[in-house]
Parts: C-alpha cells; structure tokens; sequence
C-alpha cells in the first residue's frame, strides 16, 4: 500500500525507516549508491543493477515520469532491457506530481506494475556516507515491520546466467558484423553499432560463439563476481589466440583482463555515477564517464604486453585496458552511457577500425 511504513535493514542492523511507493513486497539483496542526477528510467533498466537494491543520492526523484515503450531497430529506447532490474529502490523524496512531454506514467505506477518495491522519506545523505565509510552491503526493504527475510548475497550467484537472453538475436545493418555476448547488455550498447552500419549478432551467454565467424567480439556489460564467468573466461582465451578484435565493456574489459591472466578484486563501495573522470594513459585528456560496477581490474597483474588505458582519476583504479600491439581493448566505463555523457564513443570507433 502506498504511503504505508516500511524499513530499509542493513546487515549490520541499521534500521531506516521511510514510506513505501512502487509494489510493497520484503526484497533482499545488495545496497549500493548511485550519484546521478537524472535517468533513473534508463539506470533501473541497467542489467547491471540485478540483484541490488539502489540508493539515489539525487534528492528529487520521479519528477519527470517515465517515458512510453518506443521501439527502434528491435530495442527499447529509453530503457537499457525489457523491464525493472533492481530488486528496490531507495529515494529521499518522490516527486507525486510530474511533467515531460514523453511521460506516460509515474515512477510509482511503472514500478507497482513491474513488482518492484521503493522506499521514500529516507536521509540518503546518512546511508551513502555509511556505504562510502564502511563498503556496500547486504540488506532487505521490510514492510510493515515484519522481519523474517534472510540476507541474501547476489554476488555469490552466476547473475550473467540470469539477465542474459535466452536466444540468438541479429541486428542487421552493414556487411561488417560483430557478435555480442550477452553478459546483461544495454540496449544503447548495441544501438551504437546500428549507428555506425555494424550488424551485431546478440548471443546468450555460453554460446559458442565463435561459430559465427565474426569480424569483432563484444563482452557486454553486466551483474556480479567476473570470476564467476569461468565458462566466458575460457571462451575469450580462444578468441584472444585467434586474434579476432575484441572490445570489453565494464564486465567485459573485466572478463578479458582475467582471460589474459590478470586478477579482478571487489572494490569497497563501487563506481556508480555520471561523472567519473578517467584519465587516458600517455596523454593530458581526462574524459568524464557514466559508470556501474563493483568490481576492478588490478593492474598490477597485467601480463607483459598489455598496458593500463585508464584510470579513474579519483581513486587511481583501473578504468581500461589494450594489448601493446594486438586489437583487444578494455573500458571499464560506458562509452554509449545512456545516461551519462558521451566523451568517450570514440572508443566505438577505435573497435571499428580494428575490424575493418
């Protein structure tokens, strides 16, 4: 019921209490922080999110609707998948009344109609400086005080496994074709390519997809432990000795850098914003970039004949790997954003010309 009490329960017992909105049901799953001031349509789509219960830190949240399921080349535009992939939402104030001309409905009503529960009235500002201070953590959205859920950790499952597609899909455009593993993909990701006539053939995870004979590889994006990925791992070593182009996007670059021999690490709170400046190696440009993930590439641990591409210029981690002289490329952040800024499609470019 809307407006009804209910309680955000963090694994180490902190009790926030604030009003329900969206479908009121108990969920349990991983709390992370997003600093973006706008695009919650396009962010609660993202893949990537599967398995976690999102904080908005952007204090006005709902105030422009959600936007109408338009189609273009087979994908939604304005959303990055098919539906809600967050288990919950975490806001400090829900906008009841909005205004967009391409708004359909409200967040409340999109997120009642797709079961997905959100809690309103909560100090986001004291729950992010709790999850920068102390790490993300588990935690489950309570109604009416009941409180027999158990902490459940996503990251301990597959999660690619459950937000991949379950079959093969082609997206034809230009002669030059590339396939996409599907890891959790945003839709923006492949419409990219459609914009610069590449055909993308979209396979589910654990295809083989090499059969497709491909002029490119492309690992998405999307949820979890990379080192859960062990089947992908192995596939991308194949194609690394083929020596067929490959692109890595977050996960991706995270999957490839494991099938080259480096290491991954969990990263205390994570990169989840629209503002994450990466400076590229051997130059003065530092871009800004939309960014959803937990995990890193520890560079350290980078073979002989691959090179550091980015860094995140905040925290020094890893932001994009490439091989000294063979065409496999790493980023870590999204070069289509959606939302974000666009600095960074160049990289798209980059891919294209390695495959042509």
């Amino acid at each position: 019921m809307r407006d009804q009490k209910t309680f955000l329960i963090l694994e180490d017992g902190t009790r926030l209490e604030g009003k329900s909105f969206g479908f009121p049901k108990n969920v349990t799953g991983e709390v992370v922080f997003n600093t973006g001031m706008v695009g919650y349509p396009e962010t609660l789509t993202d893949p990537s999110y599967h398995g976690q219960i999102l904080v908005l830190t952007y204090p006005l949240i709902g105030n422009y609707g959600v936007p109408g399921r338009e189609i273009e080349n087979g994908l939604l535009k304005n959303f990055e998948s098919e539906k809600i992939q967050v288990r919950g939402l975490i806001i400090a104030d829900y906008s009841d009344h909005y205004s967009h001309w391409d708004a359909q409905k409200s967040l409340h009503e999109w997120m009642e109609s797709e079961k997905i529960p959100g809690i309103y009235g909560v100090d986001t500002r004291k729950l992010t400086r709790k999850l920068r201070e102390k790490g993300t953590t588990l935690g489950k959205i309570i109604q009416n005080e009941e409180d027999s859920l158990s902490f459940e950790d996503p990251n301990l499952r597959p999660l690619t496994k459950e937000v991949s597609i379950s079959n093969r899909v082609e997206y034809k455009k230009g002669k030059k074709k590339i396939v996409l593993i599907d890891c959790g993909a945003k839709n923006n990701i492949i419409q990219a390519f459609l914009r610069r006539d590449i055909s993308v053939i979209r396979v589910p995870y654990g295809y083989d997809f090499l059969e497709e004979k491909p002029d490119g590889i492309l690992l998405s994006n999307g949820p979890g432990d990379p080192k859960l990925c062990t089947e992908l791992i192995e596939q991308t070593k194949n194609a690394i000795e083929l020596e067929i182009p490959i692109l890595g996007i977050c996960l991706g670059s995270q999957i490839l850098a494991l099938a080259a021999g480096a290491e991954t690490y969990k990263l205390k709170y994570g990169h989840r914003s629209h503002n994450q400046p990466v400076n590229e190696a051997g130059t003065k440009r530092c871009y800004i970039t939309s960014q959803n993930h937990g995990y890193a590439i520890d560079s350290r641990t980078l073979p002989e004949d691959w090179r550091e591409w980015f860094t995140n210029d905040n925290d020094g981690t890893n932001e994009g790997i490439m091989h000294v002289f063979k065409p496999f490329f790493g980023a870590q952040f999204h070069p289509e954003a959606s939302p974000g800024p666009d600095d960074t499609e160049f990289i798209f470019d980059l891919f294209i010309r390695a495959i042509r």
